[in-house]
């Protein structure tokens, strides 16, 4: 029998930061507008993903799965996020894309992103414009997983499954499209390194002053997202 040694549980907050990627442009706010971002999926640049795979930790079948990157028409486009439940087995705690494994019935990747936001946080695929999909990224836990970035309109009445989410929240696109907000860490387990990148965001607002320590899948897949725009 394998036995499985998961990575050891640990504080992501509390690992030193390297270097911030002051150095490096972020992504203009006139190319963070929906018909900018419609215009760029319509006609991709020549890019390549800077993260496209992590360290196995596991020997878990491999998985395809999809997650949307759900982004709100408001008066700027805003990333709609969750916080997993603490009860989950895999990425626990975790802020996340809503998003999942898919399913025998998915007839694509496009398919199980709106599926599982749907179950997930109860956003009605009726308000969600598919714009495209990035390269696939593939977790320590061997998940396989297509981005499907899609704008959202407003107007909606999200229910999260508490099952599984433990929370839902907004951050500004263009914090996250800019670099200076990306830092550098390296985890050292069992003679290998282990690197992360990641953007702690907390609102401005007084009543939502809470840090959404956004790293590891997630952050991988924005810094990609930011290769693509950035392009």
């Amino acid at each position: 029998m394998t036995i499985t040694r998961p990575l050891p549980i640990f504080d992501p907050r509390i690992v030193p930061v390297l270097s911030v990627d002051t150095h490096l442009p972020d992504v203009p706010l006139r190319h963070l507008t929906p018909e900018a971002l419609r215009h760029r999926f319509l006609a991709p640049p020549v890019w390549t993903p800077e993260r496209n795979t992590e360290k196995k930790f596991g020997d878990r079948v491999p998985a395809l799965a999809a997650v949307l990157i759900p982004l709100v028409m408001r008066d700027e486009l805003m990333l709609l996020l969750t916080e997993r439940g603490k009860n989950l087995s895999t990425h626990s705690g975790q802020i996340a894309f809503p998003g999942g494994r898919t399913d025998d019935s998915d007839t694509d990747a496009v398919h199980t992103a709106l599926r599982e936001a749907d179950e997930e946080i109860g956003l009605p695929s009726g308000h969600v414009e598919v714009l495209g999909t990035l390269p696939t990224y593939v977790t320590g836990s061997a998940f396989i997983i297509t981005p499907v970035v899609a704008l959202v309109q407003p107007g909606f009445q999200l229910q999260p499954n508490p099952a599984e989410v433990a929370d839902v929240f907004e951050v500004p696109l263009r914090f996250l499209m800019n670099p200076a907000n990306h830092r550098r860490h390296v985890f050292e387990f069992e003679g290998a390194q282990r690197e992360w990148i990641s953007m702690p965001y907390t609102s401005d607002m007084p009543d939502l002053q809470k840090e959404r320590y956004i790293w590891g899948a997630t952050a991988a897949m924005l810094r990609n997202f930011y290769r693509f725009l950035a392009a």
